[in-house]
């Protein structure tokens, strides 16, 4: 048997309630045995500011280039601010990027979700795919994510309620999971 496989899950909502990081809940729940997700925390990361970065490093961006680098896969639960992905959700990639031949994002399996309005994030995912293809990442293609009228499939505290939500969420990580193992 091979050796776990540890996720890192990152929310591009900072809402305590959101729907995205009660998706991430879902996901370390549901994933299929010897792996385990951990859902990191961006909210106390800086705006980036390469002046900042050049300081030396800032504790929380320590801690998240850490965490990420100690993973072996990458779940990005996407948040779809104005058609695109949120500024949270950017300026942690940002931070962790930098610089880019350090970047422990770099050639790590990644796998989009999220849950939002009538497209379900396609869009904000979609701009997220061009960003890590940039960074190297290897992001998973199908199957895809996409949870449209989240409102109807969460309750007020951000949980998954939907059955058939869970199921599609269920299938597309044990493709990840079998995937990441093959490509990792």
């Amino acid at each position: 048997m091979s050796r776990p496989l540890r996720l890192i899950g990152l929310s591009g909502s900072l809402r305590r309630a959101s729907v995205n990081t009660g998706l991430l809940r879902a996901a370390a729940e549901l994933l299929p045995a010897g792996a385990a997700l951990e859902i990191a925390d961006i909210g106390e990361l800086p705006l980036f500011n390469e002046d900042l970065r050049l300081a030396g490093p800032l504790p929380a961006v320590q801690a998240l280039k850490d965490r990420l680098a100690g993973a072996d896969g990458v779940v990005f639960a996407v948040t779809e601010h104005n058609y695109t992905l949120s500024a949270a959700l950017k300026n942690a990639i940002d931070w962790a990027s930098r610089p880019p031949v350090e970047s422990p994002l770099k050639g790590k399996p990644a796998l989009l979700m999220g849950a939002g309005g009538a497209l379900g994030t396609g869009r904000a995912q979609y701009h997220l795919r061009q960003v890590l293809v940039s960074l190297d990442m290897a992001v998973l293609n199908k199957p895809e994510l996409l949870v449209p009228y989240a409102h109807q499939k969460f309750d007020a505290e951000g949980n998954l309620t939907d059955a058939t939500v869970r199921e599609q969420l269920r299938a597309q990580l044990e493709a990840f999971v079998a995937w990441a193992r093959r490509v990792g």
